[in-house]
C-alpha cells in the first residue's frame, strides 16, 4: 500500500448514474502505516458539483481534497 495520502473525499458514479460521496478518514499505526475507513453518505446526488457543495456545508470540505472515481 502507498504512503501517499488519500484525499478525504471521494466522489464516484453508481450504476445508477447518481453520485454519491465517501468520506475518508486516514489514521497511522505505531509503524507509520495508514489505515483509512470510508463512510458512505446515505444520499445520492444527480452532478458530482452537487456532492461537492454537500461535503463543503456538512463537512467543511476545502478545494483539493476531492477525489473523482
Amino acid at each position: 500500500m502507498s504512503r501517499i495520502p488519500v484525499r478525504p473525499y471521494l466522489i464516484a458514479k453508481d450504476e445508477e448514474g447518481q453520485f454519491r460521496l465517501t468520506v475518508r478518514e486516514t489514521r497511522y499505526n505505531s509503524q507509520g502505516y495508514p489505515l483509512v475507513s470510508a463512510t458512505m453518505v446515505d444520499e445520492s446526488f444527480k452532478t458530482a458539483t452537487a456532492a461537492r457543495n454537500h461535503a463543503k456545508e456538512h463537512f467543511g470540505a476545502e478545494a483539493g481534497q476531492f477525489a473523482v472515481k
